[in-house]
């Protein structure tokens, strides 16, 4: 859930009118998104407090559990969102408020754009099973879901559809990116109960 923090932020502030978004067919190879004002979620400072927040929260409530290298690994993961967005984004990535945006636009490529998309997500599946042992249910839900997140990219990225508005994208963002981390966390209670020693 970490990684899609910040992405939670401005579908939130997307709906609520407080950042802005426009929907323009063909305004990148691999979005028609024109996220023209996101200071609040996206900048990098907004990252950075982001980071910060999800850090101490994640702190807070799992104090009993959670050690200080653990707590920054979270912080750490929301900052790696903006990251790979600026790779991704053409110049809508402001560094404070709405100024000096910055952008590698990765997104006018939309074949090598969607390569790292799964080649990262390949790897982070592969070391995840390498590092972690788990059960052949886990092992094998952590894969469907991989597989699912694949198709879900294929269609994002190379299937024409009928444009979205922008309270629509939002409520998608929201919809779906919980789901996921609804089936993550499913997973996740699966690999736990696994772990039990038998009595």
């Amino acid at each position: 859930m970490a990684v899609m923090f910040l992405d939670y932020v401005w579908a939130t502030f997307v709906l609520l009118g407080i950042e802005k978004l426009r929907i323009v067919p063909g305004f990148t190879a691999g979005s028609p998104l024109d996220a023209y004002y996101m200071p609040y979620s996206h900048s990098l400072i907004a990252a950075l407090i982001c980071s910060g927040v999800a850090a101490s929260i994640y702190r807070v409530a799992w104090r009993v559990r959670a050690s200080k290298a653990a707590a920054l690994l979270v912080g750490l993961a929301v900052l790696s969102h903006w990251l790979l967005d600026f790779v991704a984004h053409p110049r809508d990535l402001a560094i404070y408020d709405n100024r000096w945006k910055l952008g590698l636009g990765f997104w006018n490529y939309r074949g090598p754009e969607f390569a790292l998309e799964i080649g990262l997500l390949a790897a982070g599946i592969w070391l995840y099973l390498r590092r972690n042992a788990v059960s052949a249910a886990h092992t094998w839900g952590i894969i469907i879901l991989g597989i699912g997140l694949v198709v879900v990219q294929i269609g994002d990225t190379f299937v024409p559809r009928s444009p979205l508005t922008p309270h629509a994208t939002a409520s998608g963002v929201l919809i779906f990116y919980t789901l996921f981390g609804g089936v993550v966390f499913a997973l996740g209670r699966i690999r736990l109960r696994d772990a039990k020693p038998l009595a």
